[in-house]
């Protein structure tokens, strides 16, 4: 085989030789990628309509029966949201009359059990050692 001419040698690109300084290098240069192609798929049903004021109307309502007052102030705010909206929200309006209702015997409750024990407390004020008679049974205020 013969020996390689400098003639051939130049004709051959060195690949190990670096581009001349006023050239880039060059990136070889590839198809861009292609997406693949689906058949188009129905669109998801809409969203059914929210309804204001339920989901508040519900934690009111369960608040009524644990914290009345709080239950039935979340109810308000809750039936006035769906009344805005033009709905019905019968858990509110449930709420309301239920945390009503527990609220006032709340308050009567309270105002009972201080004017019945009132005497007692004020004996034991009046006499921290002393005894005192309600409804025929003895009571002691040490305790």
């Amino acid at each position: 085989m013969p020996a390689a001419t400098q003639g051939d040698l130049m004709s051959t690109p060195n690949p190990y030789e670096t581009a001349p300084k006023d050239q880039a290098p060059q990136a070889p240069q590839y198809a861009a990628p292609q997406a693949p192609q689906y058949a188009q798929q129905p669109g998801y049903p809409a969203a059914p309509a929210t309804r204001p004021g339920r989901t508040l109307g519900i934690v009111g309502f369960v608040l009524a029966f644990v914290m009345p007052l709080i239950g039935m102030i979340l109810s308000i705010v809750a039936l006035v949201q769906s009344k805005k909206a033009g709905q019905k929200n019968g858990l509110a309006l449930a709420g309301i009359i239920i945390g009503a209702v527990l609220t006032v015997l709340i308050i009567i409750g309270t105002i009972l059990f201080f004017t019945v024990f009132y005497e007692a407390f004020q004996t034991c004020l009046d006499d921290p050692y002393g005894t005192f008679t309600m409804d025929g049974v003895d009571y002691s205020c040490q305790g």
